[in-house]
């Protein structure tokens, strides 16, 4: 869809920020008669955002500019985890201090770009880290089906290469999924945005929203930020570009654009 009326949706089109959003007739319409909550997820992997991510921090600021709610959702439960998107190997496994060394070191390239007084950081340990297994595993992990789990591409693309993927990573949808549904049920938050590489896992908390809470809710997703040759942008990769001027300065900044 690309004829949107909504000012919002209309916007970001214009400007090359869509890449795929869910049911977006619905999502326009919506956007067109009042104020919404949406949210963008950021696991704390490296002490750091790069420019990986610049794309994401700028829609949150458009979504402010046009009268929305963002949230941004701190990773600070799912960082122990590692999502495995478009990922060839496991993360590394990360001390907790040095996790939360890390969100200190985010939230500060947050008040860069935005005004952190008119948006929400929520960090989903509040509700992960209380989890009993067990009855995660019959409320939530019932509604996931492993057919559907092996059919999304950050699955799919690791078992066709033969490279290994842990269960602790396949259980990393069913957490962001989760993460959704609370923030769906406590903030009122309709829409979650993200990386295209998202997008299994943003679907799979749109069909949780419905089955639990038999509610509507809805996912977009921008295109990838990608090096030369076709490669994601990653915390751990080599030749990363920061968004922190003590990483990489503003001239190396300037010069790799």
């Amino acid at each position: 869809m690309s004829n949107y009326k909504s000012d919002f949706l209309k916007h970001i089109n214009e400007r090359g920020y869509i890449y795929q959003v869910s049911d977006a007739k619905n999502l326009d319409a919506i956007f067109s008669k009042e104020k919404i909550t949406a949210y963008i997820g950021f696991d704390c992997t490296a002490p750091n955002l790069h420019i990986g991510s610049l794309m994401q921090i700028l829609l949150l600021r458009k979504l402010l500019e046009y009268g929305h709610k963002p949230i941004v959702l701190i990773g600070g439960a799912t960082s122990k985890i590692g999502d495995p998107s478009l990922k060839d190997k496991s993360r590394k496994m990360l001390n907790y201090d040095d996790i939360e060394k890390n969100i200190k070191g985010i939230k500060k390239v947050f008040e860069k770009f935005l005004d952190i007084t008119k948006i929400q950081i929520v960090d989903n340990s509040k509700w992960l880290e209380k989890l009993n297994y067990i009855d995660f595993l019959r409320e939530i992990g019932s509604h996931f089906s492993v057919n559907r789990m092996l059919s999304l591409d950050s699955v799919k693309m690791r078992l066709e290469r033969r490279q290994n993927l842990s269960f602790l990573e396949f259980n990393y949808m069913i957490l962001q999924g989760y993460d959704f549904y609370k923030l769906s049920n406590k903030y009122n938050c309709v829409l979650q945005m993200g990386g295209s590489d998202q997008w299994g896992n943003i679907v799979s908390g749109i069909d949780l929203n419905r089955r639990l809470l038999q509610k509507d809710t809805y996912g977009l997703t921008l295109p990838m930020v990608t090096k030369a040759d076709g490669n994601k942008f990653g915390k751990s990769e080599g030749g990363t570009v920061w968004l922190d001027g003590r990483r990489t300065s503003p001239y190396e900044f300037y010069q790799f654009f």
